[in-house]
């Protein structure tokens, strides 16, 4: 009555239950744990432009620089349910036209191991930092937050923005560009 096959398959579940068992247990133990630091940012320099956009009609779009500094220990979040951090450094800021602009300039992948004191200087922009139209110009409110996503071995995805931000004002005038 009892084969070789139907006892490997009560073996192969019994197995399995105990694995999801396990790893319902290693969710539940960092699944509550606060995952936020300080973070300090610091803005440098900010530069506009107004370019052509080539993305719909023939309009000019604003075109912000940025360079910044980082500096956070980031050691707190990881513990041995953590595989990496996804940190991403955003701005969010208000025009006429949309009440909520959220724009990603910079992110980095951080694994398990690698250097978690975060200091970075005089960085640029990893991305294009465009508005949709002229909102960039004379904003006095765009503000800067780092935040990171936890990628763990066994839960959720956690969305974790840091303790500190910083507000930056744009310029009402834009720089002059150049023509090649």
């Amino acid at each position: 009555m009892n084969t070789v096959l139907s006892r490997a398959n009560s073996l192969f579940a019994f197995s399995l239950s105990v694995m999801a068992a396990l790893t319902f247990g290693c969710f539940v133990t960092t699944a509550f744990k606060d995952r936020t630091v300080p973070v300090d940012i610091q803005v440098s320099r900010v530069m506009l432009k107004n370019v052509d956009d080539f993305t719909g009609p023939k309009e000019r779009s604003d075109l912000g620089f940025i360079t910044f500094d980082v500096t956070a220990d980031i050691l707190p979040i990881f513990d041995w349910n953590v595989k990496q951090l996804f940190l991403y450094l955003s701005a969010e800021y208000e025009t006429k036209n949309n009440a909520l602009n959220q724009v990603v300039l910079w992110d980095k992948i951080i694994l398990r191991g690698e250097n978690t004191n975060l200091s970075l200087k005089d960085m640029k922009s990893k991305y294009f930092f465009f508005d949709d139209g002229n909102g960039l110009r004379g904003n006095k409110n765009i503000t800067l937050t780092l935040s990171w996503n936890v990628v763990p071995n066994a839960g959720i995805l956690p969305l974790v923005m840091g303790s500190g931000h910083t507000s930056v004002p744009f310029p009402d005038a834009y720089e002059a560009t150049k023509s090649y």
